[in-house]
Order: C-alpha cells, then structure tokens, then sequence
C-alpha cells in the first residue's frame, strides 16, 4: 500500500498487488478481512470498485495527490497530514513507490 484515506462513507487505497496475487484477489482480501474484522451483517462494501493502472511517475504523483486532498476537498482538516485516517500523516507507514515508476 501506498497511500490510503478513510472517510466516513469510502476509502481510497492506491497499492501494488503481490506478483502472485490478482488485483481482483487482493481487493477480495482487504474487503473480507475489513469484514471479518467487523463482525456485523451489514453490508458495507459496493459490489464493485474503481480501479485504474498507473502508468508513470505523473500518475503516480497525482494519485497520491488526489487521496491526499480528500479530507481537505471534504472539509475535515485544513491540511493533509492533519487528517489522521490517511498516508498523508506523519504517523502513517506505507510502501515505498514501486522502483519501476522512479
């Protein structure tokens, strides 16, 4: 995982799948897990998702750019790294880009 934001009604999570897991798998993975974890009968993933492929360094940028904004664009902090629930605090840990994109 790259970068991430949790809002209170969507996530964004920009990651690179393991070599031997499917994009589609890894999805299935993080929605059952966050679901396990939750314990409830209510249903709180969409049936699909968004996903698309980033291609170089710009797009990368600017994806990391956009989940960062969120909380900012929605109201709930002034600046990115204030926002607790997202890779744009200091506290956050998350992968490195992928060295093809550098």
């Amino acid at each position: 995982m790259h970068a991430f934001v949790v809002m209170p009604d969507h996530v964004h999570v920009l990651l690179t799948p393991a070599p031997e897991v499917s994009f589609e798998k890894t999805i299935q993975l993080m929605k059952g897990g966050f679901s396990f974890r939750l314990k409830s009968k209510v249903d709180v993933w969409e049936r699909g998702h968004f996903d698309r492929r980033i291609k170089d360094r710009e797009g990368y940028d600017a994806c990391v750019g956009y989940i960062h904004a969120n909380p900012v664009k929605e109201r709930m902090t002034v600046e990115p790294d204030e926002f607790a629930f997202s890779s744009a605090h200091p506290s956050a840990v998350v992968d490195l880009m992928p060295d093809w994109l550098r």
